[in-house]
């Protein structure tokens, strides 16, 4: 689950996933609608989350295919391959073809379409719904579902040079960003230099301290200590007034001057700011919302390596 804003598209879909639940996630609106999402606070909710815009269905050209070439369905019971079958029929290869993810693997080199029948395995044998399988597979590799994050200044854990970048909007108050946050940390420390995490600040209005933690934490960061900050917040979210704050800060060995000094600037809050546009541009509805290489992560934290992974084969 996760924290909410109100969903502002596909409320159709929302509806229909809504009898799914993934986790938890906070938002603007609590109890007003849920989505396809990691972790997050919201109310209770889908397996997913609804993507971010509606993608253009499109009909595969061509005649059905009865296999999936070079695509190992071993761990698949007899109607689970049928329905993998199927539905890779009915989606629409992400090369840019006008046929489908089955055919494509007939006729083309594409390496996008072993990765998206693969998915639409897993997917299978996860045990998810097909209008969920539609949504997930849409959202990761219909063109039209790619979003451009701007990283910019923002905090970052990891080798810039990493073939996965995970942009995350996240709130110090939200519990679970709070229990995102070890996951994430662990996930970063097993990719072992293959992918690096981006942090937005997204405090949500139902978070009385999420705006403070938000400008402690920059304001650790101008001495170098962001990410320092970031664990103590979200390991202490019970505690976040300012005595509490100031606490971590001398924990932490930060020059208090300059440190409150910082957490009032007009620049510090400009830097919030920054990432609330931006996220409310990008249709972020919840906390924490994670997008993995332009994509919308939609499954719950805890799959985050092997959907990691997957993304790195074929590279």
């Amino acid at each position: 689950m996760s924290c909410l804003r109100s969903p502002s598209t596909l409320r159709a879909v929302a509806a229909l996933l809504g009898l799914l639940s993934l986790g938890a996630s906070c938002g603007r609106n609590e109890g007003t609608g849920h989505t396809i999402e990691p972790d997050t606070d919201r109310p209770p909710a889908s397996k997913t989350k609804t993507p971010t815009k509606s993608s253009t269905k499109v009909r595969p050209q061509g005649a059905r295919v009865a296999e999936l070439r070079g695509i190992d369905l071993g761990e698949l019971s007899s109607a689970e391959r049928r329905v993998a079958i199927d539905i890779a029929n009915d989606q629409l290869s992400p090369c840019g073809q006008p046929i489908s993810v089955a055919r494509c693997l007939q006729s083309t080199e594409c390496r996008a379409c072993p990765r998206a029948a693969r998915y639409i395995v897993r997917l299978v044998k996860d045990g998810y719904e097909r209008q969920e399988i539609e949504v997930l597979v849409g959202v990761r590799f219909a063109p039209d579902q790619e979003l451009r994050v701007d990283v910019g200044s923002s905090p970052v854990r990891g080798p810039e040079m990493a073939s996965i970048t995970i942009v995350e909007f996240s709130d110090f108050e939200c519990p679970h960003c709070g229990r995102a946050a070890p996951v994430l940390h662990r996930v970063l420390r097993t990719m072992e230099g293959r992918a690096r995490l981006v942090f937005k600040h997204y405090p949500l209005e139902m978070h009385d301290r999420a705006v403070p933690a938000a400008r402690a934490s920059i304001a650790a960061g101008r001495q170098g200590k962001f990410w320092e900050m970031h664990d103590l917040l979200f390991e202490n979210q019970t505690t976040l007034e300012q005595a509490d704050i100031e606490r971590f800060a001398q924990q932490l060995q930060l020059d208090m001057t300059r440190f409150r000094s910082d957490m009032q600037s007009r620049a510090t809050q400009q830097q919030i700011d920054q990432d609330l546009d931006q996220g409310r541009r990008l249709e972020v509805d919840s906390t924490p919302t994670l997008i993995v290489n332009g994509r919308r992560y939609l499954e719950p934290v805890e799959d985050l390596e092997r959907y990691l992974r997957e993304e790195l084969e074929g590279r």
